[in-house]
């Protein structure tokens, strides 16, 4: 899968991520590369419906843990695999991390066994397969919790996972932490605290940094 490249954005409810990934992919493009958007939960028409599932049923921590893995595996087979074989950019709105910040860190579910789901979800596709697939760069979009509170206030109806406590996302930003601080090489955090322009350009920067929009092909 050395062909193609994948980006992942991770962060609390509220961070701001989703907002950045058009503007990345607009410029990824500009840059030669054919880019791929896509979500998780989701991607695929299967694991759009277990996202509905995820974000509006009622569920223990895990059942909730396995409706993730499921999705995710359906969303590497059917879109992640194929587009990295091509050579394409995935630019994924939350991926493997965000399970062991949000029901590891978050819900308090057993990080050891979500390893082990990790690896079985995430091996044994591609040229690779003993491998667990994970992205070349994760786009960690670090927020006090008490901000992106304000910010979910503003902006919609919540979700099961928008309408957790404070103390709910604390714990889970620190699990972000903790991820981060496990792969140092494969974080950039971005300080989502900053106006949105400054936040789009540390994003550039950590992509412009690895070489990614200059042109050039493969991993940098």
């Amino acid at each position: 899968m050395s062909a193609g490249l994948f980006i992942s954005f991770e962060g609390i409810d509220g961070a701001g991520k989703s907002t950045h990934i058009d503007a990345l992919a607009q410029a990824l493009r500009d840059a030669g590369r054919a880019v791929v958007l896509t979500r998780e939960p989701g991607g695929t028409p299967l694991a759009e419906q277990l996202r509905e599932l995820l974000l509006h049923e009622r569920m223990d921590a895990l059942t909730e843990v396995l409706l993730v893995f499921a999705a995710r595996r359906d969303h590497i087979r059917q879109v992640i695999a194929p587009a990295l074989a091509e050579g394409r950019v995935v630019l994924c709105d939350r991926y493997t991390d965000a399970t062991f910040a949000y029901q590891g860190a978050g819900r308090g579910f057993d990080l050891q066994a979500l390893s082990f789901m990790e690896r079985l979800a995430q091996t044994g596709i591609g040229p690779e397969p003993n491998l667990i697939l994970q992205p070349d760069l994760t786009l960690w979009f670090d927020v006090p919790p008490e901000v992106a509170a304000q910010r979910l206030a503003q902006a919609r109806a919540p979700d099961r996972f928008e309408a957790q406590s404070l103390a709910f996302f604390t714990r889970v930003a620190g699990g972000y932490a903790a991820r981060a601080a496990q792969a140092p090489r494969r974080f950039a955090r971005i300080d989502a605290a900053r106006a949105p322009q400054q936040v789009l350009q540390q994003v550039l920067a950590a992509v412009a940094a690895r070489g990614w929009l200059a042109g050039e092909g493969g991993h940098g």
